[in-house]
C-alpha cells in the first residue's frame, strides 16, 4: 500500500511530499517491542521517517500462552526532492 500525500503552507507553497508504506513486524516479547523493531529494522533502509499508524495487532498462540506478536504498521516519509 502505498499513497502519495502533498501537504502545502498557508501560502499556498509546496512544502513535503510524504509517502506511505505498509509493513508487517514481530516479536516474542510483545506488542510494543515488535512496533519498535519493525521500526527500527525499517529505518535502515527508509529515510526520513515521520510518523506510524498501528493498523492490526495479532498474535499466535502456542498452548495457552502467546508465542509471538505481530503488527501491521502504516510508516509515512517524506521524499527527499533534492536526490538524485
Amino acid at each position: 500500500m502505498i499513497n502519495n500525500l502533498e501537504h502545502y503552507a498557508q501560502d499556498g507553497g509546496f512544502m513535503a511530499t510524504e509517502k506511505h508504506i505498509l509493513v508487517t513486524g514481530s516479536s516474542t516479547v510483545s506488542w510494543k517491542d515488535a512496533i519498535v523493531q519493525t521500526i527500527n529494522e525499517a529505518s535502515k533502509t527508509i529515510d526520513y521517517l515521520t510518523g506510524v499508524k498501528i493498523l492490526n495487532q495479532t498474535a499466535k498462540i502456542n498452548g495457552k500462552k502467546i508465542a509471538e506478536y505481530y503488527v501491521d504498521l502504516d510508516l509515512s516519509f517524506t521524499i527527499d526532492r533534492d536526490r538524485d
